[in-house]
């Protein structure tokens, strides 16, 4: 019996708890099917951190970090103390298998932030900005955590890019002079099947 797919369905969610429930299934199978699609933007964005982050011991919350494949692209750049935070238990199973992360935490975004302003001054977010999961203000509460000089690592993907209300958040971060833009490049995400995304990475002032 074929194995199960997943990915064709995941930009149409919308409820959050339907979206738990599909990533809890769907995480013992995950990493193989967004490898056979050839998932680039994890390494994307630890290689685009990479350059503004000289001291690879800072810790580095990874937002909505899934299976873990974005923390380990996070280790393979040097990036040594990670932590992860992701509403699917069965998805931070995965995650804590790799063997890349100091702790994980269970947590949703749509709730308040279960850590201290300032505890991570590089906070990412992978592949977690679209329609039914992440909303466009996701990207307040983050900057809101971040201390002085914080950098926030991100993409959009071509669904998310579809919703003004993201480029908008991030507009107004960059044109009251909150923060600053250090990285923008569009390119590659599932590549198998023509989905691109673009990386940011954003400095708060």
């Amino acid at each position: 019996m074929p194995e199960k797919k997943f990915l064709d369905s995941a930009y149409e969610l919308e409820n959050g708890e339907k979206t738990r429930e599909f990533y809890d299934e769907w995480s013992r199978s995950y990493d193989r099917e967004v490898g056979e699609n050839g998932y680039a933007t994890p390494s994307r964005i630890a290689t685009a951190l990479g350059e503004f982050v000289p001291d690879k011991t800072v810790p580095i919350l990874d937002l909505g970090c899934g299976t873990g494949i974005s923390g380990a692209a996070l280790r393979a750049e040097g990036f040594t103390t990670i932590d992860g935070s992701d509403f699917s238990a069965e998805m931070l199973a995965e995650a804590r298998a790799k063997g890349v992360y100091r702790q994980l935490i269970q947590a949703d975004m749509a709730q308040p932030m279960p850590f201290e302003d300032a505890d991570y001054p590089v906070i990412t977010a992978v592949g977690v900005f679209s329609p039914g999961h992440a909303q466009p203000d996701t990207i307040d509460a983050v900057m809101s955590k971040l201390p002085p000089q914080g950098l926030f690592a991100f993409s959009l993907n071509d669904h998310a890019l579809e919703n003004p209300g993201y480029k908008g958040r991030i507009m107004d971060h960059l044109d009251c002079g909150a923060a600053s833009l250090l990285f923008k490049e569009y390119g590659a995400h599932l590549p198998k099947i023509g989905l691109k995304a673009c990386v940011y990475v954003m400095r708060k002032r």
